[in-house]
């Protein structure tokens, strides 16, 4: 058990809403996690999993979960670094792999990537188009180690970057499951101190690793414990407008920032369409 204090995970000294689960509601999170995980691969008749570790707290939890699910062989990790990245995030990783004994490679992708910008230059000064390559190839590589080892793929995303879009179509979300895509960022903090993350981890700066100097903070423009509270409350919960900022003494444009970005994103949490058939 980690010695890190529950009332101790919150990104802000004064949240909009405390999310945080009881100690039993913890526990049995983390088993119905590890079944769910247990489930998934046995049920596609596979050998284990492959997870891309970026240092983040999302893969670090996943990882810690998909160790206790499938033993110490049944997770291959994948470090997939690039020129915008990090060093001591993705060294973080590394110190991950190595804390759980797993298998892990360090694939530099940045080669990868630059054959993209390369074929076609005038995309390349793009800054989100070329962040959306970095996260693309890390998924085909999971999926390219995956193929040739029997195993799954686990996603790591959460239920805040679920609702709010904030990921990569077609690339960090081109997973087989979700292990803890029903936890907001508040819980995954909680469930990640409970299981015995370094606090260092727990706390650290949620990135997607686009571009250099990028945080999730400051692209959405709120912090994760503000979209947390706003989406249990009023996406999730269906208080009203007025009511939301009233409950949470949030401004109206912090309400009105998680709801453009939850309808914008509609498109990611559906299948792609297609005209209806002509009968």
């Amino acid at each position: 058990m980690s010695q890190t204090s529950e009332q101790s995970v919150l990104l802000s000294d004064d949240p909009p809403l405390d999310l945080r689960l009881s100690e039993s509601e913890l526990e049995a999170t983390r088993e119905r996690i590890v079944s769910f995980i247990r489930d998934v691969v046995d049920d596609a008749g596979a050998k284990g999993a492959v997870l891309g570790l970026s240092g983040g707290i999302d893969s670090t939890l996943t990882a810690h979960l998909a160790v206790e699910a499938l033993g110490e062989d049944g997770l291959h990790g994948l470090t997939m670094p690039s020129a915008v990245n990090d060093a001591d995030v993705m060294s973080d990783a590394e110190r991950v792999a190595r804390d759980l004994g797993i298998e892990y490679d360090v694939v530099e992708i940045q080669p990868m990537a630059e054959a993209f910008f390369d074929a076609v230059p005038e995309a390349a000064d793009d800054r989100t188009a070329a962040g959306n390559v970095y996260v693309r190839t890390r998924a085909v590589l999971n999926y390219f180690v995956a193929n040739s080892e029997d195993r799954v793929v686990l996603g790591t995303g959460n239920r805040a970057e679920a609702m709010t879009g904030y990921y990569t179509k077609y690339g960090d979300q081109a997973v087989d499951c979700n292990p803890i895509g029903n936890l907001y960022k508040q819980q995954v903090r909680q469930l990640a101190a409970h299981v015995g993350v370094p606090r260092e981890l727990v706390m650290q700066e949620p990135t997607a690793g686009m571009w250099e100097g990028q945080t999730d903070a400051e692209e959405m423009g709120l912090d994760y414990d503000t979209v947390d509270a706003i989406l249990a409350v009023h996406v999730d919960g269906g208080l009203s407008r007025s009511a939301t900022v009233r409950e949470l003494d949030v401004p109206e444009e912090a309400v009105d920032r998680v709801v453009d970005l939850h309808e914008r994103s509609a498109h990611k949490r559906a299948m792609p369409p297609a005209p209806e058939r002509d009968l």
